[in-house]
């Protein structure tokens, strides 16, 4: 039975990079795959998937609020690979699962697991609960040796839990931290802060 993968990490733990490798590897193999992606993520170029590391492939398909995954032509498909997965709707992870039984084809999903406020994101939360199999695509923690389950926004310097949820960026804006690091970068802002506000 074809199943649902969700590998989820951090900020600049190899996501993407691993997407395209187990793209690559199938194609090696004369098999078809098909790529999904967010149509608003623009960073590398619309239609472009592209790794920190320099390696990217054309998407397939833009996937889009409205875009009705199921209606998607899979004839010859092997395998499905989508990236930035956090960004999809609940709805699209639904249908991803359906495609997996119904058409008997793997998909696997690459993403984060929270945003900077440690909340799920929608699209991760309903992977969570119906992956077959959930992997942590794991890294270290900008700060210190420990592993990093954060992303870490900063902006202008300083950590930060402001702002929209949904907002691109990369290392210039998030950083990938454990715990302990996450905590001790936010008080140490809200410390500044206040110093700020009684020196005025």
């Amino acid at each position: 039975m074809a199943k649902l993968y969700f590998r989820h990490g951090t900020m600049g733990s190899a996501k993407t990079l691993n997407l395209l490798a187990v793209a690559h590897n199938y194609r090696q193999q004369g098999k078809q795959v098909l790529l999904l992606k967010p149509d608003f993520d623009t960073r590398f170029g619309k239609e472009h998937i592209k790794s920190r590391a320099g390696l990217q492939m054309e998407a397939d398909v833009l996937v889009g609020f409205g875009t009705d995954l199921t209606q998607l032509n899979f004839e010859g498909v092997s395998c499905i690979l989508v990236d930035e997965a956090q960004f999809f709707t609940m709805e699209h992870i639904e249908q991803l699962r359906n495609i997996s039984l119904d058409r008997e084809i793997p998909v696997i999903c690459y993403g984060l697991r929270t945003d900077f406020r440690t909340k799920l994101f929608p699209g991760s939360l309903r992977l969570m609960e119906l992956a077959d199999s959930i992997e942590e695509i794991k890294s270290t923690c900008f700060y210190c040796s420990r592993k990093s389950i954060m992303n870490l926004k900063h902006v202008d310097g300083k950590a930060s839990i402001d702002g929209p949820t949904v907002q691109l960026g990369g290392e210039e804006k998030y950083l990938p931290v454990c715990y302990r690091c996450y905590r001790q970068q936010l008080e140490e802002t809200s410390h500044t802060r206040s110093e700020a506000t009684l020196s005025q």
